[in-house]
């Protein structure tokens, strides 16, 4: 492992700087890692709720809106567990060195997009492409 980049708080990746320099793959995987953490901090949460919820409710309808409840917490568990697993695949990539690239076209992804979505794999051009084509075999 390399030694750790000075990054400046402040520090924003730019168009004009070499793309994928070490600076910005520090970047990227910092907000990847604090991502990560905010996602298992969320998911401890979610869990030490469900254990106390674990009680026995004599109303119905009381029972029924819990029931409701923890069921839209493991759905969302769900999708948390999901998006980690994505944001593990892009450390992955960085680690790898194919972080910041398409994986359908091999070009560089627009820094704005990885700062709005930082496991993005896809250039907003290939995304589009594969999401018209999804939503054509999609209506047949």
């Amino acid at each position: 492992m390399k030694a750790e980049t000075f990054l400046p708080n402040d520090y924003i990746p730019a168009e004009d700087e070499p793309f994928m320099n070490d600076r910005q793959v520090e970047y990227f995987r910092r907000k990847l890692l604090a991502w990560k953490a905010d996602l298992l901090d969320e998911t401890a949460t979610t869990i030490e709720g469900l254990q106390d919820a674990a009680r026995n409710i004599p109303d119905i309808a009381d029972r029924a809106s819990e029931e409701t409840d923890r069921a839209l917490e493991l759905r969302t568990r769900d999708r948390q567990r999901k998006l980690i697993a994505k944001i593990d695949s892009a450390l992955r990539r960085i680690d790898e060195g194919e972080y910041g690239y398409c994986e359908m076209t091999g070009e560089p992804i627009s820094l704005k997009r990885l700062d709005a979505r930082p496991i993005a794999t896809l250039s907003l051009e290939a995304q589009e492409r594969h999401e018209r084509r999804e939503k054509v075999h999609r209506d047949d």
